[in-house]
């Protein structure tokens, strides 16, 4: 039986050069996501990232479209202000310019409070089912509305006095600061809570069955 040939080997002139590649040297960014098919959702991505990433991502993922906020906070406002004028229209108020000033003030609120209570609707109820985002619309939206209303009415409460408080930072500033944002707070809860009835809760209702039925 005859040997065998050993095969020549030659050597390139230098150094040796590896040919191979280490696998873990170079990591595939999309081998996570390989059972999701070739093209991954931004929600399958979201699930690989880091905690902190990924809370990041739910937050700017609950935020609504420019057009939802924009048309969203126009008719919210249009709905409360409504409401407000034909409260104070009922109770016999006679004065335009002021039924003009309320209604403004509960128009710019429910402006303002709009896109921040879709998003926590968003956030408390995305991907629940129909009864849990109606109910969550129903909480966040109540709780946002007045509570942003709330608070621009007591800034412009406190415009109004600031002529008679002390000088600005002081220690009697701030306690005469925080009092008459205070007092401004529970004037509101006594007095403006029931402006919103009953075109607003109408209002409340619609916008819940919209959301409850078109957001996921």
């Amino acid at each position: 039986m005859l040997p065998r040939r050993r095969r020549a080997t030659r050597f390139r002139s230098g150094p040796r050069v590896a040919e191979s590649v280490d696998p873990l040297s170079e990591p595939n960014p999309g081998a996570g996501l390989s059972h999701f098919g070739s093209t991954p959702t931004p929600v399958d991505i979201a699930d690989h990232l880091a905690p902190d990433r990924r809370g990041l991502a739910r937050l700017l993922g609950a935020l609504p479209s420019l057009r939802t906020a924009v048309l969203g906070a126009l008719l919210w406002a249009s709905v409360m202000a409504a409401s407000a004028a034909f409260d104070v229209l009922i109770q016999g108020w006679q004065t335009p310019s002021q039924i003009i000033e309320v209604a403004i003030l509960y128009a710019v609120g429910a402006a303002i409070a709009f896109p921040f209570a879709y998003a926590l609707t968003r956030l408390v109820a995305g991907g629940r089912h129909l009864e849990a985002r109606l109910a969550a619309a129903l909480l966040c939206f109540t709780a946002v509305t007045i509570g942003t209303t709330a608070l621009v009415y007591a800034l412009d409460y406190r415009t109004y006095y600031a002529a008679w408080h002390a000088e600005a930072l002081s220690i009697r500033w701030f306690f005469e600061f925080a009092f008459t944002i205070l007092g401004a707070l529970v004037q509101f809860v006594v007095s403006g809570v029931r402006l919103y009835f009953p075109i607003g809760f109408v209002g409340l209702l619609a916008v819940s069955c919209w959301f409850a039925r078109h957001a996921r």
